[in-house]
């Protein structure tokens, strides 16, 4: 037990259950990082224990902000939007795999392949930790200079027939190949173009990242939903299959919802799940 606010509560990692949680969400809330271009998240206290004898916020925020969940129809239209998704795609088996990586280094599907090709079963969560979590922040290298997928991360996904994507970087994407660089409502930095062409020896952004969101567009057309931001206690289940839970809200046309990724491992195998007999 864990007592908080003088309170007992059962403990993540010493429960009941026999169960044991790890967070791999970066919190939210108040000046949360943010996506260059979103209007920043908002709190207000409508009621408070002085005032009114009740604690109740009002929120203002976009769904795309801390650890969160794209729907497809957040990218590619006449997709399902996220209370479409049957919940199976929020709950399962999976791996935790490190690729780390570098600067604007790109995430490639041999990578992936020499990672965990070996360890990867159709309908598997996979998620990618590239030590950008470390860094996570209210800062411009997290954002614009993190490393990502190219296209055949995504086309690797599709093969290996994955469920879920999720990855302790910014976007789907490399970050290049997003609204931060040359393309579709960009480039939102672009003082980062010659930061670029001397990065990589003289090439052009526009030449290396010809095209818009192309990973977010491979896995969102063939049901592959993307979680953006993993964080948390991250480096703790690297390597190691576990259970994932990650529900989303049921939003009517949702493009997305912020999430609590946990990663759940059951190491005496005495719990189960009910079969659902009548009590």
């Amino acid at each position: 037990m864990i007592k908080i606010c003088g309170i007992d509560f059962h403990d993540n990692l010493d429960n009941y259950m026999g169960l044991k949680f790890t967070n791999l969400s970066h919190r939210f809330g108040y000046q949360s990082p943010n996506w260059p271009y979103f209007e920043d998240v908002k709190i207000e206290r409508i009621h408070y224990m002085a005032k009114s004898g009740v604690l109740s916020q009002r929120i203002t925020t976009t769904m795309h902000n801390t650890t969160h969940i794209d729907a497809p129809a957040h990218v590619v239209q006449n997709t399902p939007f996220i209370d479409q998704v049957p919940l199976p795609h929020f709950f399962g088996s999976g791996i935790v795999v490190s690729i780390p990586k570098k600067k604007w280094e790109p995430i490639t599907g041999d990578d992936l392949e020499k990672a965990c090709g070996k360890s990867v079963r159709p309908g598997d969560v996979v998620i990618v930790n590239t030590g950008w979590h470390k860094i996570y922040g209210d800062n411009e290298d997290y954002f614009a200079r993190a490393p990502g997928f190219v296209p055949s991360a995504g086309h690797w996904f599709v093969e290996k027939k994955v469920k879920v994507v999720g990855h302790d970087t910014q976007a789907n994407d490399h970050p290049l190949a997003t609204a931060i660089g040359p393309q579709r409502n960009g480039p939102l930095l672009p003082h980062l173009a010659e930061e670029y062409k001397e990065w990589s020896g003289g090439r052009d952004w526009k030449d290396d990242f010809p095209e818009w969101e192309p990973v977010h567009r491979i896995l969102f057309s063939n049901g592959i939903l993307g979680i953006e931001n993993v964080g948390g206690d991250l480096d703790h289940v690297t390597g190691k299959r576990v259970t994932f839970a990650f529900f989303p809200w049921n939003w009517d046309r949702g493009d997305g919802c912020i999430i609590r990724l946990v990663a759940i491992t059951n190491p005496d195998q005495a719990y189960r799940i009910e079969k659902g007999e009548a009590f």
